[in-house]
């Protein structure tokens, strides 16, 4: 890269400043008014830079989808680009529980980690390119996610339909321990289970109730059972209610179930498992709804091709680039599993996604817009 005084150069202070500027936009997922104040903000700085950008309308609730693409590559296959700008922490965090503030190389916010700063570096690649007056080989297509963060039930058919058109995908969720990419993800089941049995008074006509808890404590059981390390297949009942009173038999108690693969078998085999379970008292009813939410995403030889390409990037820029495989989904899942070359993690390195402590290295800011900027280019 040519670093001639009257050439742009990237610089670090700018791109924090503008991952200030997305950060200080609070933007749980449920809250539609501020991901639409993500979205409306998005547009604007990729408008200013000649994209063309267009909006999917929001349903069920949630913001806008945004899509931006690049002027020039006509609308032929390239480059998919995924960001999505819903975080997890309520309106308020940035007041006073995770308040931005920069600690030596540590920048702390709410959201910073995953994934605004991530959503900022893709932007600000783009933007690098428009500054020197360059093209890509292949045109670039960016969406902005509004409600990744509990599945993307409104975006997941987009982004499946925009990845059949491109050639390569590129997930800006951030880097994991010390830089690495993400090039393996498990697959995620999510199910809804209730059980209703008959409500009667705990003292005095207690043999006349049937516990809707005491039959769920004992599926809880049997779904903890899934659990088998060794194979790949994690389960955990994450969310329980039930009940009305301490003096009452229960009538009704429900639960989420959170199940974790490392391939579609074990998707399928948990799947028919959990749809297959009966009460254990022929007295109570049991309810069971979802299933799969993100298929596994596996290395396969494309993943790997485009891992080698940006690894030698990464070298010729000057830092060692490693992948990994993580448990948690992200919408790479869905890109992966139908076939795309799909690179995640290429967000910025930090720590503590979705907690309190939450924060980006500013160290890493420059070499992953870098990574990011040379990938554009060098795809084809």
């Amino acid at each position: 890269m040519d670093h001639q005084s009257n050439t742009p150069v990237m610089d670090a202070d700018e791109i924090l400043e503008g991952i200030k500027r997305w950060v200080d936009i609070e933007s749980p997922s449920h809250d539609r008014d501020g991901v639409m104040r993500m979205v409306d903000a998005v547009e604007t700085v990729t408008s200013k830079i000649g994209a063309k950008t267009e909006r999917v309308p929001g349903r069920d609730g949630y913001a806008d989808i945004l899509k931006v693409r690049t002027p020039w590559g006509g609308d032929g296959p390239g480059i998919l680009v995924l960001s999505h700008i819903d975080t997890v922490h309520p309106v308020g965090t940035l007041n006073d529980l995770n308040p931005w503030r920069r600690e030596g190389d540590k920048v702390f916010g709410p959201g910073i980690y995953d994934m605004k700063a991530g959503a900022y570096i893709a932007f600000y690649a783009y933007q690098h390119l428009v500054r020197l007056g360059r093209e890509t080989p292949l045109p670039i297509t960016f969406i902005y996610v509004p409600e990744e963060e509990i599945g993307s039930p409104t975006s997941q058919a987009l982004i499946e339909d925009e990845a059949r058109k491109n050639k390569f995908v590129l997930v800006t969720e951030p880097a994991r321990e010390g830089g690495k990419i993400v090039t393996a993800r498990r697959g995620t089941l999510r199910f809804e289970i209730s059980t209703r049995g008959r409500p009667a008074h705990s003292g005095s006509r207690h043999m006349d109730g049937r516990s809707a808890i005491k039959e769920m404590a004992r599926q809880i059981l049997r779904m903890e059972e899934i659990t088998d390390y060794d194979r790949g297949i994690t389960a955990n009942v994450g969310l329980i209610e039930g009940g009305t009173g301490c003096n009452v038999v229960p009538e009704h108690c429900s639960i989420e179930l959170d199940i974790r693969v490392d391939n579609m078998e074990l998707a399928n085999e948990a799947e028919a498992l959990v749809n297959a379970y009966t009460s254990f008292d022929p007295d109570v009813e049991l309810a069971i709804s979802g299933g799969l939410n993100r298929p596994p995403y596996e290395k396969d030889e494309g993943i790997s091709r485009l891992f080698d390409h940006a690894k030698v990037l990464a070298e010729e820029i000057g830092f060692e680039l490693q992948d990994m495989k993580t448990g948690g989904g992200s919408d790479g899942n869905f890109t992966a599993a139908i076939g795309v070359p799909t690179l995640d993690g290429l967000g910025a390195d930090g720590h503590g996604a979705h907690t309190l402590d939450e924060f980006i290295y500013y160290s890493s800011l420059v070499e992953r817009s870098q990574l990011m900027l040379r990938l554009f280019e060098t795809l084809d």
